[in-house]
Parts: structure tokens; sequence; C-alpha cells
């Protein structure tokens, strides 16, 4: 297995997120078009900007890239890989489309089908949650430019936050419900005195759980690899897990089947 130094791979991939961010609200603010791939879901030049700015970046660190953007890498070839990185450089297209602020860059470092790095960055509000395997799981606000790891770290908070609430709050997708997600958020709601159920974009519902804001996420609906993978990080890190729909099973990852199966955040 190849040697490699995971502190300098965070270093890196939170670089990226952050100019790869930069890149995306350039063209959020100014007449961008989309177009509309295979699967009907939405793509604009957003989405191949970022791409372009994450995957040369890592480059350097010379371990295979997977993202949304460039999926079809044989499985033949995927499943000799120790370690790889799956990225979405714009989690929440539709959100960045309806210009509601609820998309993120997500990096994911994958060693032998577990997440155990994570950078999420969320451009709007320059809020940046990232995790490391030994190192916990953190969230920061970028202010001013990025000025390296040891200095994020002493302005950084470790989550899971204390958060001063009594309600029990269900996060679920603002853009695809199912069935089964009512269902679920209905008999929260026999069970607790007070339910509170939100409707958020992109990974920003794993970073809610991982934060302390939110209790729980059933995603009862379809989902890849580069949806879940930096969040999961985040998320276990922080002390949580995202286990399979009807399982004790957490997620895995480089499977050859790259969409997830049902899962549950808590």
């Amino acid at each position: 297995m190849q040697e490699v130094d995971l502190y300098s791979l965070l270093d890196c991939a939170i670089n990226a997120s952050i100019k790869a961010g930069d890149e995306i609200m350039k063209i959020y603010d100014s007449n961008f078009e989309f177009t509309t791939k295979e699967d009907d879901s939405p793509l604009t030049i957003a989405d191949k900007n970022s791409n372009a700015i994450i995957e040369k970046a890592l480059k350097i660190s010379k371990i295979p890239f997977l993202s949304e953007e460039g999926k079809d890498i044989p499985y033949n070839e995927r499943k000799k890989w120790d370690y790889l990185w799956i990225v979405d450089p714009l989690d929440g297209t539709k959100e960045f489309i309806k210009k509601n602020g609820e998309f993120t860059v997500n990096i994911a470092l994958v060693k032998k089908q577990k997440s155990i790095l994570g950078v999420i960055y969320v451009p709007c509000s320059n809020e940046l949650y990232y995790a490391l395997e030994g190192l916990g799981a953190f969230k920061a606000t970028i202010d001013g430019s990025y000025k390296g790891l040891e200095s994020l770290l002493k302005n950084s908070s470790k989550l899971p936050l204390n958060q001063n609430r009594s309600n029990f709050i269900v996060v679920g997708s603002r853009s695809h419900m199912s069935n089964e997600t009512q269902k679920y958020f209905d008999k929260k709601k026999n069970e607790y005195d007070s339910v509170e159920v939100l409707a958020v974009g992109s990974s920003l519902k794993i970073c809610m759980v991982a934060e302390g804001k939110a209790d729980v996420y059933p995603r009862y609906a379809p989902t890849m690899e580069w949806d879940t993978a930096a969040g999961h990080a985040i998320a276990n890190m922080a002390g949580f897990k995202i286990i399979e729909y009807n399982s004790s099973n957490e997620i895995i990852y480089n499977k050859e089947e790259l969409l997830n199966p049902w899962f549950l955040v808590s």
C-alpha cells in the first residue's frame, strides 16, 4: 500500500475546495446557463470549472480521482486502488440554480472502501467542515485567504458543537423527498413531544447532524457515493454513523455500483 501524508492531503483538499468555491461564486453571481444530463440532473459551467480546479490541485497526491463529472472508470481498474479521492465539485446544483445558497464542494479521501478524510466547503457562507481520521471533525469560517491547516485548526471549533435545545430535529432533502422519508418524519412526530422537520439542500444535511444542529437525517431515496463520502468522514469523526437502511452496517465506497443504498445519519 502506498505511503501517504494524510495531514498534507487534508491541507491540499481544503485549499482546493476554497479555490473551487471562489470560482463557483463568480459564476453564481453571473447570468449562467445550464444543460441537462442523461439522468435529467442539471449541469452548469460551475460544475465543470470546479471539477477542473480540484482535479488539478489533487493531482500532486498521485492518488486516483473519481468525481461526478468523470465517473466512467471501469471497476476492474478502481478495485485495485488502496486510496482514491471521491469528489462532488458542486453538490446541490439544483440549489445553485435556484440561488438559495444551499450548495457545497465535497472532497473525500477513501481508504479501502472507508472515507477517512472529508472536506465540505459552503461557498455562499464561507463555512468549512473538515475531518481526518485520528484528528477529529471541525468547523471554521474562512475569512480572507486560506493560511494553511495549522492556522486553520487554531480558529476551528471541534464537532459536534453544544446545542442548547430540547426539540428533536429531523433534516431532509429539499429537492428529493420520498414517501418513505415522509413516513419516517411522521413516526418521529409520534415518538417525541416536539419534532421539527427541516428541508435543506446538498450535503449540508450531514453537516447539520455532525454539528449537532439536527438529530437525524433519513435518506430513503437515491444518492451517489460522491454525495456522501466527504460528509461521512465528518459525521464519523464527530461521533455519528451513516447506516444502511434496515441494517447495522455503515455504507461503503468504491463499490462496483456507485449508487448508495438508502441510509440514516444519526
